[in-house]
């Protein structure tokens, strides 16, 4: 539903300029030289035309692409000939040649530089005697299709070698001949009533197919977009078998003969193949048959035809008028058709595009001043530029893409079909393309000067306007036509619209070339209106021309407005666009350069306020400040006054901004949706290189944006026709044509929130349930206005089944269960306050939803309605059974304690009698507390049901005992007996219980409160907390031996065992009264220092002896082996360490791609094709060619972790497991160091002896730390960091830098202790 829309408009003028006159340029009085061809250089952005002159024979003139340079074409070269009949002229990029084919047969080139001077004379490269009749290059210009004179087929090369050459009639079918088998022959079908006699050869002469008497009889060659093949429209040979008849040949790019199409009357020659291969189009002319052969039907169109001949379809053209078609050309994606068109009065060029199998007429361009069109061309790499010539000048002109959508509040898209304007408004209708709700015939405008009908009959572009229901049109000829659509938005019968014509009229002839009009509507007040249209096009120098026409109308109808101001603001720049806007006062020009100017209507003057990074063919102005605009390459930009230009995304197909928000669709298959107030934010506050980046990234730019903004997938090729916010609809037309629309949830959060602030909860809640969105927005959205509105939103709603969906959903919501509780709660006040018997089942389900639901208070209720209102308990019981689980529901109710409840619960949720009566009998016979007991317990409601046996008396005591130890409620019952005499039974138990568990000093502590000092004591032995213990002995007052039974089981066998030699020391010493013990002990743990002062205080020399010495020499020894063990650790692990740098440096790739990725462990990429091991497969799982379940369990994962931890030698973790096996030596190095600092004071005055170890010891500890020290400075050393080349491979190696983490990088370097820890006098005693 696009319109295909004049951009940019380029026009070229022989000097001296043409006079104006009227006549035929073949005339004696019209202008002697004739433009005839003309051809696009690509490479250089020129154009090439050539002349014929019966003086000067063949010009070549230049000009620039470039639409905003309108300068004369320069004349650049010249061919003399006799006959001066061009039929060809192309660039020839790879060459860099001029080529020039003529009639009589010349093939003239000529060199071109790189500025597109010719730099040689004309050359002749080959002649034809007989002529050229038609002549046609390949898309890539390699092949070169000649029709002789004498019609031979030749096909060449570029450089003009002939590759094939043969006649062009022949018999032959082509390769591609279908084979006939025999089935289904038209003998052996039936023919109805007819017979078969009509199948019967008739006697008289074969039906001959009527000449067209408008074909020249030249044939016409077309190449396929793709050069494999080409298609030749010729005159057939007239035989007594055949008529003289136009026939279709498909060849090969080898000059090979295909197939050949069944001859059609009335074709003609016009012929171009679709640059995708797949129609071949030509026209057709029906005639009829008999002495009037030459009279038309009426029919005149173009027909398609396959590859293999077969007629596929086409289309009449729209015309009543005697014409004849020139030629026809595909644009270079296959998009627009254009029609060359000869009239009496004057040459038109159509543009037809198709959708849903419907070809649209969008443009009619008439020739300048009823002249004539002599060449039609596309350009090859902008699909959407057209170059026309006529006899004195060249016309280009740039197309664009545009949908016209109106206002928001009717959503009325317009497509524009030759002298229909197709009209649907998506509010009310969703009506698919080609049908349309209203079709609007747009008489031609006429003339007022001349009194005739103006040549062009398709208005080249139409504007609906974005706040009124207003449609303008204006013509190329300069005519503009507004109606008033009036179009129906409310339910009911008649027509959608009924479109009025309010105004027309014809412009200035100082404005050429009309290409943009817009109309805007802005309400003054109630009854005041003002309206107004801006037509954009040229003045006679082609800068661009605004008028612009006001009306003030007065009144609710509008039947017709008459102008009352007319301005005219001439602009300085060529090719601009006016921005779409919605009141007058917005009016906007955009220059080619993307720079935005308000245009001022009063003062006739015009101002730039911001602009755009490039030029963007669509835009649209939101408001006064913002706008935005979407180039031709795809980027969409926003912009402010006085800020500069934002980029929103890269990779846009269609946009509009609707609903607060800036929506478009991308090429990657999504809609999003910016939304406006932030866009705006950020221009404002100059952050552009957050989510909108001017000049940063582009691709991190859409990263950003996409992360940021909301977004929806969408068909493949989906874009934006028109946003209806009323409803909430996004119209989306898929690339075959055909319709969607879709409702985002950005516009229908946009809509309810809006409906939520203005307090319209209904409307609220159905566009939620419509839908389909949580109802617990409403709540989130302003909760303190929604708790404060609930009367009113109850109000709104009122039914009680949309009230009990509401509160459904806000239950199973991820609203905090607070918040749920408060609205639940809220709800059922408000609700009971109005009517209990009707909102009951919006009540229940208030209790029921909230968490944690509060099913007791639920069936309260039922008890209350039961004597209130009984009819209604039986439907609300079912109700409350249909919310909860019946099951539930029967315990909740027993555990209320009421029977009768339970009995009206059970029968309801339709229990078995047999199930339940039992039961609820034997509860009946229990005494009430112990009847709650055994309810509770049954409800597994252990704490309460421990509780109801407390109160069912004494003689359940031993009952409630083993209850709480089976069910472990030792809490509870120290709660419920405190301060009775049955405390001290329950202290004893919950010990014993703890003691069970090994948690003895837990237990001590219930013994000891228990009084129960025996179990206290044996709790207390075993947590080895001695202090307590033989605290609580001496309180006990038990006797001596026991005591130093207890000290020799504590200190001996148990506090020596776990290395607690200081606190075993002081058990033995202060309880056991052993000395030699505690020294023993002592000595054990290097704790000479304490061993020697008891020694002293006991005064016990000769346990120096006995003791110390020879304690003291062992734990040298075992210090000694440990730094030993160290040595010899760190000297293996080092060397290892070496051997595996090297070979990493050796062996790059290898150590590359060994490295162990966890998350490659589940991928197995071997098949069941044996075949050689490569470096990829080191990632198989499978040792063997066959493929086995890659799955994992978590005992395997367990065992590879550890497998991957382990350091084993070889595997690819071993430098990582060797560099923390360093780190951890450090950290023993560290604890032996301390164990020599206690130890050295005491070998150095305990004997000689002692000295020398000392010094030995020292010597070796200190060569252990310097070669631990050495070690690590070598092992975490950081190579030399030299600066690297920027190269590929360099750029590679930094990215493998950044997957693979080296082990260094891993596993930190240790640090060295610095603390003193050596004698300075075993130093001396060293160096003497």
């Amino acid at each position: 539903m696009r319109n295909l829309v004049l951009s940019a408009i380029k026009v070229s003028t022989l000097e001296p300029a043409y006079n104006e006159q009227t006549s035929d340029p073949a005339s004696s009085n019209g202008p002697q030289e004739c433009i005839v061809a003309a051809a696009f250089d690509v490479d250089r952005g020129l154009i090439f035309a050539a002349s014929e002159d019966a003086q000067f024979g063949v010009r070549i003139w230049r000009t620039s692409v470039d639409p905003c340079e309108w300068d004369a074409p320069v004349l650049c070269g010249f061919f003399s000939s006799i006959d001066p009949k061009v039929l060809s002229l192309r660039v020839i990029g790879e060459s860099a040649q001029l080529v020039l084919v003529t009639r009589s047969g010349d093939t003239v080139t000529w060199q071109l530089d790189e500025s597109g001077e010719l730099i040689s004379d004309p050359d002749i490269v080959g002649s034809v005697d007989s002529g050229i009749l038609s002549v046609e290059w390949s898309p890539d210009d390699t092949l070169l299709v000649m029709i002789t004179g004498d019609e031979n087929l030749i096909l060449m090369t570029s450089t003009f070698d002939v590759l094939s050459e043969a006649p062009l009639h022949t018999e032959d079918f082509g390769e591609d001949a279908p084979i006939n088998v025999g089935w289904g022959a038209k003998e052996t079908q039936f023919h109805g009533s007819i017979g078969r006699a009509h199948l019967k050869a008739s006697p008289q002469s074969p039906t001959q197919i009527q000449e067209n008497p408008s074909d020249g009889g030249l044939p016409r060659v077309s190449w396929r977009g793709d050069g494999a093949y080409f298609v030749v429209s010729s005159l057939a040979r007239q035989t007594p078998q055949s008529s003289k008849g136009r026939v279709l040949r498909v060849y090969s790019n080898e000059a090979r003969l295909q197939s050949t199409a069944e001859m059609i009357a009335g074709l003609e020659p016009s012929l171009s193949w679709r640059p995708s291969g797949n129609l071949i189009a030509s026209t057709q002319k029906e005639i009829r048959a008999g002495p009037l052969d030459t009279q038309r039907t009426g029919k005149h169109g173009v027909v398609f035809f396959e590859r293999n001949g077969l007629p596929h379809g086409g289309f009449n053209l729209r015309d009543d008028r005697n014409s004849r078609i020139k030629h026809l050309a595909w644009s270079s994606d296959s998009n627009v058709l254009a029609v060359l068109i000869e009239r009496v009065d004057g040459d038109v060029v159509q543009l037809w595009t198709t959708g849903n199998y419907h070809w649209y007429l969008k443009q009619e361009i008439s020739a300048p001043l009823s002249t004539r069109f002599t060449s039609i061309n596309w350009h090859p790499e902008v699909s959407t530029r057209l170059l026309l010539t006529s006899p004195l000048q060249i016309i280009q002109q740039d197309y664009t893409w545009e949908t016209c959508a109106g206002a928001e509040d009717t959503g009325c898209v317009g497509v524009i079909d030759g002298q229909k304007i197709l009209l649907t408004p998506f509010r009310t209708q969703n009506v698919p393309p080609p049908m349309s709700s209203h079709q609007l015939l747009v008489n031609t405008p006429t003339d007022v000067l001349s009194g005739s009908l103006f040549l062009s009959q398709v208005p080249p572009h139409i504007s609906l306007s974005q706040s009124h229901d207003l449609l303008a049109a204006v013509w190329q000829e300069g005519h503009v036509m507004i109606w008033a659509l009036r179009t129906r938005i409310t339910p009911g019968g008649g027509a959608v619209m009924n479109p009025n014509l309010i105004w027309s009229a014809n412009l200035p002839r100082e404005l050429y070339y009309c290409r943009q009009v817009l109309v805007s509507s802005e309400n003054d007040d109630s009854e005041h209106r003002t309206i107004s249209v801006a037509i954009l096009g040229s003045d006679g120098s082609g800068n661009d021309r605004i008028v612009n026409h006001d009306f003030e109308h007065v009144g609710s109808s509008l039947e017709s407005i008459s102008a009352t101001r007319s301005r005219t603001i001439s602009l300085q720049q060529k090719n601009g666009r006016l921005i779409p806007h919605e009141v007058p006062g917005n009016l906007a020009w955009q220059a080619p350069d993307g720079s935005i100017f308000q245009v001022h209507r009063e003062e006739e003057s015009y101002s730039q306020i911001c602009s755009f990074t490039e030029h963007c063919l669509s835009s649209q102005r939101v408001d006064a400040q913002l706008f935005v605009g979407l180039s031709a390459g795809g980027k969409i930009y926003a912009a402010i006054p006085n800020a500069e230009s934002a980029l929103l995304a890269s990779n846009v197909n269609s946009f509009t901004v609707a609903s607060g928000f800036v929506i478009f669709t991308t090429t990657s298959h999504d809609v999003q949706f910016a939304p406006l107030e932030r866009v705006v934010a950020i221009l404002t506050s100059g952050q552009g290189n957050g989510i909108l980046s001017p000049t940063g990234d582009e691709n991190k730019t859409g990263e950003l944006a996409s992360q940021a903004w909301q977004k929806r997938r969408v068909e493949r090729g989906s874009k934006i026709v028109t946003a209806v916010p009323s409803t909430m609809s996004l119209v989306l037309q898929m690339p075959r044509g055909n319709l969607e629309t879709i409702n985002p949830r950005p516009m229908v959060m946009e809509v309810v929130k809006n409906d939520l602030d203005a307090g319209l909860w209904r409307k609220a809640f159905m566009a939620c349930r419509k839908h389909r969105i949580d109802f617990s927005i409403i709540v989130e959205h302003n909760q303190d206005a929604f708790m404060a509105g609930i009367p009113a939103f109850v109000e709104q709603v009122e039914d009680v089944d949309y009230i009990n969906l509401f509160l459904t959903s806000v239950g199973r919501s991820q609203l905090p269960a607070e918040v749920v509780a408060d609205v639940c709660d809220s709800v059922r006040q408000d609700l009971e306050k109005r009517d209990l018997t009707k909102y009951v089942n919006s009540i229940l389900t208030a209790y029921v939803v909230k968490s944690p639901p509060d099913h007791e208070a639920g069936l309260a209720l039922l008890l209350h309605l039961r004597g209130v209102n009984p009819s209604l308990v039986e439907e609300a019981v079912k109700y409350i059974i249909f919310l909860v689980d019946a099951d539930r529901l029967f315990d909740t109710a027993l555990g209320m304690y009421d029977f009768s409840l339970v009995l009206m619960v059970a029968q309801h949720a339709q229990k078995d009698p047999r199930e339940y009566l039992p039961f609820l009998r034997e509860l009946r016979a229990l005494p009430q507390y112990y009847q709650h007991f055994k309810i509770d317990d049954h409800l597994k409601r252990r704490a309460k049901a421990l509780r109801s046996l407390s109160l069912a008396g004494p003689e359940y005591f031993q009952e409630a005992l083993d209850y709480l130890d089976t069910y472990q409620l030792y809490d509870e019952a120290l709660a419920i007996w405190q301060g009775t005499d049955k405390y001290m039974d329950v202290l004893g138990i919950y010990g014993a219980w703890l003691f069970d568990r090994h948690e003895y000093h837990q237990a001590a502590t219930v013994f000891v409160e228990a009084s129960d000092a025996r179990r206290a004591m044996i709790s207390y032995e075993r947590a080895l907390q001695w202090q307590e213990l033989f605290e609580l002995c001496l309180k006990e007052q038990l006797d001596g031996d026991e005591i130093t039974e207890i000290a020799y089981r504590i200190a001996v066998d148990e506090l020596f065992s776990k290395k607690r030699f200081s606190e075993s020391a002081r058990v033995s010493l202060d309880y056991a009264k052993d000395v030699r013990q505690a020294i023993n002990t002592l000595a054990q743990g290097n704790e000479f220092s304490e061993a020697r002062r008891i020694i002293t205080l006991h005064a016990k020399p000769e346990l120096i002896d006995q003791v110390l010495l020879p304690c003291a020499l062992d734990c040298r020894t075992q210090i000694g082996d440990d730094i030993h063990e160290m040595r010899e650790q760190l000297r293996k692990q080092a060397v290892r360490l070496t051997e595996l740098r090297i070979k990493k440096v050796e062996e790059p790739v290898d150590a590359f791609y060994n490295v162990d990725d966890p998350t490659l462990h589940n991928v197995d990429v071997m098949t069941d094709v044996s075949m050689a091991p490569t470096t990829f497969t080191r990632y198989t799982v499978a040792p063997s060619a066959t493929s086995k379940a890659s799955k994992r369990s978590s005992k395997t994962k367990r065992k590879m972790e550890r497998k991957l931890g382990s350091g084993r030698k070889g595997t690819v973790d071993e430098e990582e497991y060797i560099l923390k096996s360093v780190a951890k030596l450090v950290e023993r190095c560290a604890t032996t160091q301390g164990e020599i600092k206690k130890l050295l004071p005491h070998l150095l005055q305990l004997s000689q002896a002692h000295r020398e170890e000392g010094v030995a010891l020292q010597i070796e500890f200190d060569h252990l730390q310097c070669e631990l020290r050495t070690a690590i400075e070598d092992i975490w050393k950081k190579p030399d960091e030299s600066t690297p080349v920027d190269s590929w491979a360099t750029r590679m190696q930094e990215k493998a830098k950044e997957q693979l983490v080296e082990p260094l990088q891993r596993v930190s370097k240790p640090e060295m202790s610095t603390s003193e820890w050596s004698l300075k006098l075993l130093q001396r005693k060293l160096t003497s």
